[in-house]
C-alpha cells in the first residue's frame, strides 16, 4: 500500500471518530483497511477511560475490538449513535458500493440500525457513477447455480466472479458472487432487480443510507457535498 494513501485512509477513520464519538456512546464499526483506523481511534478513547462499546461488522472487527478491549453488544441491544465504516466507491448522490472486504450484509445492517452512518474513504473512492468497481452479491450457497443462471439471464455477458473460489464463505455462510455491471445508472433499480432473485441475501449498493461521506486526500480531510 502506498504510503501516502494509507496516511490518508488513516485520516479519514480518525477525523470521524473525533468529530462524532462521544463518551458513552454505542458505535458501529466496519470493516475494511480505513474502517481499520476508526476502530484503532475508538480503542485508544476507550484505553483512555471512556465507556464506548461497540457493533461489530464482521468477525474481523469482533477480533480487533477485542485486541483493543472495546467492549461489545449485540445489533440493537442499545441505541446505537452513529455506525462508521468505509466504501468501495461513492458516487455524488451518495450511493456507494460496499463488500470489497466480504462483509457487505452486516455492514448494511449496521448502517440502517445507525442514526447516523458515517462514511470514511480516500479520495480514489469518489467516482461520477458507481459500477467500475464490481458489485457483490450474497448468495445462499444451495442456489447459487440458479442465481448465477438468472443474472445471466436477466443481464447477458455481465462477467461473474465467485469470490474466492468454493473455499469462501461470508460471516453468514453464505457465497459472494462479484459482478461487473459496468456503468450503473440506477443503483436501487439494479438493487431491486438482484433481490428478487430467489437466493440472493443482499447486493453491496447502498443508497438512501450514508449521512456524510469524510474524504482524506492530499490536501486534508473534507466532508463530500452531495
Amino acid at each position: 500500500m502506498d504510503e501516502g494513501v494509507e496516511a490518508q485512509k488513516r485520516a479519514a477513520g480518525e477525523a470521524a471518530v473525533d468529530r462524532y464519538v462521544r463518551d458513552g456512546m454505542c458505535v458501529g464499526l466496519g470493516t475494511g483497511s480505513t474502517a481499520l483506523w476508526a476502530i484503532r481511534r475508538v480503542g485508544e478513547r476507550v484505553a483512555g477511560g471512556e465507556a464506548i462499546v461497540a457493533v461489530a461488522t464482521s468477525s474481523a472487527t469482533e477480533a480487533l475490538c477485542a485486541e483493543l478491549r472495546i467492549p461489545l453488544v449485540g445489533l440493537l441491544d442499545g441505541d446505537m449513535a452513529i455506525a462508521i465504516d468505509g466504501a468501495d466507491e461513492v458516487a455524488p448522490d451518495f450511493a456507494l458500493t460496499k463488500g470489497g472486504g466480504g462483509a457487505l450484509f452486516r455492514e448494511k445492517s449496521v448502517a440502517l440500525a445507525a442514526e447516523r452512518f458515517i462514511v470514511v474513504v480516500d479520495e480514489r473512492k469518489i467516482v461520477k457513477q458507481l459500477g467500475e468497481f464490481p458489485t457483490p452479491v450474497e448468495v445462499v450457497p444451495y442456489a447459487l447455480p440458479w442465481v448465477q443462471r438468472e443474472i445471466t439471464r436477466c443481464m447477458p455477458g455481465v462477467p461473474i466472479t465467485q469470490r474466492g473460489g468454493t473455499a469462501f464463505r461470508t460471516d453468514n455462510g453464505n457465497v459472494l458472487l462479484d459482478c461487473a455491471f459496468g456503468t450503473i445508472a440506477n443503483p436501487r433499480e439494479l438493487d431491486q432487480e438482484l433481490r428478487k432473485i430467489h437466493g440472493v441475501v443482499a447486493t453491496g449498493l447502498f443508497f438512501d443510507i450514508a449521512h456524510t461521506i469524510i474524504v482524506a486526500g492530499p490536501s486534508g480531510v473534507y466532508d463530500l457535498k452531495r
